[in-house]
């Protein structure tokens, strides 16, 4: 049941066709600020939720289904922060307050969940390729009028797919294809690079400011479907071009049409302007301005960054409620990292630090503002973040280069080809690997365990606390190293005395941690944790069970899993990754090629997509939390015992 009340226009509408036909252009202020309202309503309350974008884009979002006859013109949100208006007007107001919670809808467009989410999205700069595709594919089946949307935030512009799209949109003349740039200056973190000072020369420029009055009284005059309608859009994108450009426009260069920039949150404008541009052919870019946040008081005058997932909030006073622990919280992996690196590079000077456009997600902002010619933010670019560390390190520099674990996914040739073929001492600092919780399935890191351990020359590790980061931080700026990964989840860690002093670990060296003698829990990673947990329960009821802690995926320890496999017939292995290719696979390849026939229980994050819910929840799920390893344990056990006796009755 939704206890949450929309206002009463917003309450008339459950998908886009009652806002276009019980509503008037006028009407679309009032539908923007209901909308809003109930934005931060519901996500004041619940929490685990992005906030931000979709403010920002409320009259946008508005305009857009007033304008076009979604679902049959298709609308792409790039990313899918900004898209909680759209699912609001698409069916989904009274199930909104589910938002990112397991069972509940998604946070992000999805396409399994309404025919009004065209494209599944989650990782940014995909929306003009698919744009693209859709408006190809229209054409060749002969749907002419069929309009197709692409929204991208000028933070999602900076990555190459972007321009990849925009290069292949400018030949395809026929194409139907509408890219509206979403420009609020910021991403997650703030903006870089030369496209963001290309923006913001333009929404700077003395001569916009100045005409922008003269253009927006042009526009109001213009009716609904007033006959002079294009021809006046038309002389005012061309004024501003010439002014503002002075006829150089990179939009313009790919062969695209390019309007703006326009006020983002005018609704009547908006609506207007997307109405002329309905009628010009071809591919067209228009631009514009919002503000993150906006119309809510508190977050438009605070942090943008603190604002995009603020958690529950007090919507009178704007306070972020912050739950104070009884007693000292372990430190976020993230925030190790970030302290760590910075104690490193004290004393190595040839560390640097990489991340594309997460520096407060990942901490690297900490030596970023220690160290600010050491540490470099290069934008929404995965695959040039590993390829200018590669640079860094053919000079001697040994760049830690930060990345999620899902976002890595995207420059695994780069990986391959231009590091680890070369053999060059980057450090991948992958954040977030395993189930991360609440932004599902397209954020998970369950897969680098097994993609970076089939390539040569890679070292992969991954700590079972915030000591074995630090160390494995140590270690990987040691000389003559090469290519090193070190995967750590989201979250807290398990230690709240974490700065312990650096020390190194050997290459491919694991340890033990427990003794035992009925079976052998081989783990790698945080998962650790939930097995000295579990082996705690089980000695409670007389079990003997070993526990050995790999620290590497590759090279494995082959001196402790002889010991394991000479010793036990029965193996549990556990990781936060996929089981297919994963760590478990590794174990079960050396158990192979040494002829040893143990009996191996994999548990890991099964061969499928894994959505939304808490990290806790998922674990349960997928079967490698505490609980589960230990029913595991139990039922290897008893089912040995039980054959054991009817072989001694026999």
């Amino acid at each position: 049941m939704n206890p949450y009340k929309a206002g009463p226009f917003l309450s008339k509408i459950t998908i886009p066709q009652d806002l276009r036909e019980n509503f008037t252009i006028q009407d679309l202020p009032q539908v923007s600020q209901e909308l809003r309202q109930y934005i931060v309503d519901v996500i004041s309350e619940i929490g685990n939720s992005h906030f931000g974008a979709s403010l920002g884009v409320v009259e946008l979002t508005v305009a857009l289904h007033y304008v076009f006859n979604t679902p049959d013109d298709q609308l792409v949100w790039d990313v899918g922060h900004q898209a909680y208006g759209h699912k609001i007007l698409t069916g989904r107001r009274e199930q909104f307050h589910t938002n990112r919670t397991k069972g509940g809808i998604s946070g992000f467009p999805k396409r399994s969940e309404s025919e009004y989410d065209t494209f599944g999205v989650g990782h940014s700069s995909t929306s003009i390729s698919a744009a693209l595709g859709m408006a190809v594919a229209s054409n060749f089946k002969g749907e002419k009028e069929r309009q197709h949307i692409a929204v991208i935030g000028d933070g999602a512009m900076t990555a190459g797919l972007a321009f990849e799209g925009m290069n292949h949109a400018g030949f395809e003349k026929d194409a139907n294809l509408l890219v509206i740039l979403n420009d609020n200056c910021m991403s997650i973190d703030p903006n870089v690079g030369a496209l963001n000072q290309y923006l913001t020369d333009i929404t700077t420029s003395h001569t916009y400011n100045k005409v922008k009055d003269e253009v927006w009284k042009l526009l109001g005059k213009i009716s609904k479907f007033g006959p002079d309608a294009q021809t006046v859009v038309s002389k005012v994108s061309n004024a501003l071009k010439s002014s503002l450009m002075k006829e150089s426009n990179l939009f313009e260069a790919l062969n695209f049409r390019y309007f703006g920039p326009v006020d983002g949150h005018d609704a009547i404008g908006l609506a207007k302007i997307l109405e002329d541009l309905k009628d010009i052919p071809g591919p067209k870019l228009l631009h514009v301005i919002t503000k993150k946040g906006a119309g809510y008081k508190y977050s438009e005058e605070g942090n943008p960054t603190q604002w995009h997932a603020p958690g529950v909030f007090n919507k009178e006073t704007g306070e972020i409620v912050k739950i104070v622990p009884k007693a000292p919280q372990p430190p976020k992996y993230q925030e190790v990292f970030g302290h760590s690196i910075v104690e490193l590079a004290e004393k190595n000077k040839q560390i640097m630090g990489v991340t594309p456009a997460m520096p407060s997600g990942c901490s690297l902002n900490i030596m970023m503002a220690a160290m600010p010619d050491r540490a470099f933010d290069v934008g929404i670019a995965e695959q040039h973040a590993v390829t200018f560390s590669a640079g860094l390190a053919t000079q001697g520099m040994v760049p830690y280069c930060n990345i999620y674990s899902s976002f890595m996914q995207r420059a695994f040739d780069q990986v391959l080809h231009d590091v680890a073929l070369q053999n060059l001492n980057v450090v991948f600092c992958l954040d977030r690997g395993g189930l991360v919780g609440a932004d599902g399935a397209t954020h998970h890191g369950a897969y680098d365990l097994a993609y970076m351990r089939c390539i040569p020359n890679m070292i992969v590790s991954a700590p079972m606390n915030e000591e074995e980061l630090r160390n494995l931080m140590y270690t990987a700026q040691l000389p003559d190293q090469g290519p090193f990964t070190i995967r750590y989840p989201r979250g807290n860690g398990v230690m709240t005395e974490w700065k312990t002093p650096f020390k190194e670990i050997k290459i491919g060296q694991g340890r033990k941690l427990t003794n035992g003698d009925d079976l052998a829990l081989v783990t790698v990673g945080h998962p650790g944790n939930f097995a000295q947990e579990a082996i705690a329960k089980l000695k409670e009821d007389g079990y003997s069970v070993a526990h050995y802690d790999m620290r590497f995926v590759k090279p494995l320890d082959e001196v402790m899993l002889h010991e394991v496999f000479s010793k036990f017939d029965k193996v549990i292995t556990v990781e936060d990754g996929c089981v297919m290719g994963g760590f478990g696979s590794a174990v079960l390849e050396f158990m192979a090629d040494n002829g040893y026939s143990s009996q191996v229980t994999r548990l890991g994050i099964p061969d499928q997509y894994i959505h939304h819910g808490t990290q806790k929840e998922l674990w349960a799920d997928c079967g490698f939390d505490a609980a589960a390893i230990e029913t595991t344990v139990r039922k290897l056990l008893k089912s040995s015992k039980s054959l054991k006796a009817e072989e001694k009755a026999g």
